[in-house]
C-alpha cells in the first residue's frame, strides 16, 4: 500500500497567483508558512518556520485566488509532488517540491478585512456584546432511570 497525503495549516506568505493553462484550466500557486516551537536540551525555547509551495487547479484555484491573500490562514489537503529540471544558466539539476491541493479550506478572517458576504439581517447592537445563543434548559430535579421507557 502507498500513501501520499499532506495536510498543512498555515498562513499565506504572498498573494495567490492565478494563471490559465493552454487547455483553459485555471491554476493558482502560493506559499504557506507553518511554524513549530520546542525546547532544546538547555530548556531554551526554539522556533522554526517552514515554507510550503502550494498549487491548486480548477474551480478551487479560482476561489482560492479570489478569497485568499497574504496573511490569510488556510488548511490544505493534497499530495506531495517533486519536479526537476536543468537550470539553463548553471546547468545544475534543480528540484521543487510542492503540495498539489485536493482541498482548500479558508481560515478565519482577520479584523479589518472587507467581506463580500452579505450583511446579517439582525446586526449586533454593540460590537462588544456577544450574540445570544440558543440554549437547552435542563430540568432541575434528577431523572429517575426507571422513568426512561427503553
Amino acid at each position: 500500500m502507498y500513501l501520499n497525503k499532506a495536510t498543512i495549516i498555515g498562513n499565506l506568505t504572498r498573494d495567490p497567483e492565478l494563471k490559465t493553462l493552454p487547455s483553459g484550466m485555471k491554476i493558482t500557486s502560493f506559499s504557506l508558512a507553518t511554524n513549530r516551537t520546542w525546547k532544546d536540551a538547555s530548556g531554551a525555547k526554539k522556533e522554526a518556520v517552514d515554507y510550503h509551495n502550494i498549487v491548486v487547479f480548477g474551480r478551487q484555484a479560482e476561489t482560492s485566488a479570489q478569497y485568499l491573500k497574504k496573511g490569510s490562514q488556510a488548511m490544505i489537503e493534497g499530495r506531495l509532488q517533486t519536479q526537476s529540471w536543468d537550470d539553463a544558466g548553471s546547468g545544475k539539476k534543480m528540484y521543487r517540491t510542492e503540495v498539489v491541493a485536493d482541498r482548500v479550506q479558508f481560515g478565519t478572517r482577520s479584523e479589518g478585512v472587507a467581506s463580500s458576504a452579505p450583511k446579517s439581517e439582525n446586526p449586533v447592537a454593540s460590537p462588544n456584546k456577544a450574540p445570544e445563543l440558543d440554549t437547552i434548559e435542563y430540568p432541575e430535579e434528577d431523572i429517575n432511570p426507571e422513568d426512561i421507557p427503553f
